[in-house]
């Protein structure tokens, strides 16, 4: 498992072997950045489920501020501290071990400053990405300009709107499905971020990709 691209593409990162941890495949994580752009620069990453903390360390790599990462096993804990050693993104990325079935940590304080794009990749068949999208949309965490990518099985079944969050395109690479959400919600008080750079704008999407694309890699 290596870092695809930015300052450390080509690191390898340490993957636990036997834990149930099943981190996502280099080119499935690759896909997704080829999609959000090559530059990160500014943006604050929220990576649930956080496993390895492949998603958020690529993130890093590609110039996010930084990363908090999220996971209930303490093995997982351990890796993603260890990762990011490997990477040298000690100072940027954030490491907090909570059951996410209780719900978002809100009173954590990264938590107040907000995120920019959010990674939810929970272990398969459990049936936990609808309620995380439920507890995102009520937050008050997101702008009009934060993404949400969630990963999942090709035969899962996600809301095309929950809350308010709208479903905007989906890939399947494979057995992995990917899907992309946006916040219509107001801004409840938080300051836009600007996601211009170089991911790509929301408004450049067109109405016939909110159906279905699908990619073989």
């Amino acid at each position: 498992m290596r870092i695809t691209g930015g300052k450390s593409k080509g690191r390898v990162l340490s993957s636990l072997k036997g834990m149930h941890i099943r981190p996502t495949s280099d080119k499935v994580r690759e896909a997704v950045f080829n999609i959000l752009g090559q530059s990160l620069g500014g943006k604050k990453i929220l990576d649930l489920f956080a496993g390895t903390g492949s998603y958020g360390i690529e993130a890093l790599s590609r110039g996010a501020t930084w990363s908090l990462f999220i996971d209930n096993s303490g093995y997982s804990m351990k890796n993603i501290h260890k990762n990011l050693m490997i990477c040298g993104f000690q100072k940027s990325g954030f490491v907090l071990k909570r059951d996410l079935r209780r719900g978002l940590p809100r009173a954590h304080p990264k938590f107040k400053e907000g995120f920019d794009i959010v990674f939810i990749d929970p272990p398969y068949g459990r049936d936990l990405i609808p309620p995380i999208l439920e507890g995102l949309s009520g937050s008050g965490i997101l702008t009009s300009h934060s993404l949400v990518i969630a990963e999942s099985l090709t035969k899962d079944i996600l809301p095309v709107i929950c809350g308010k969050l709208r479903k905007f395109d989906t890939r399947i690479y494979g057995k992995t499905k990917i899907d992309m959400y946006s916040y219509e919600g107001h801004e409840d008080g938080r300051k836009n971020s600007d996601l211009s750079g170089d991911i790509r704008s929301l408004d450049q999407w067109s109405p016939e990709y909110l159906e279905q694309g699908v990619a073989d890699i």
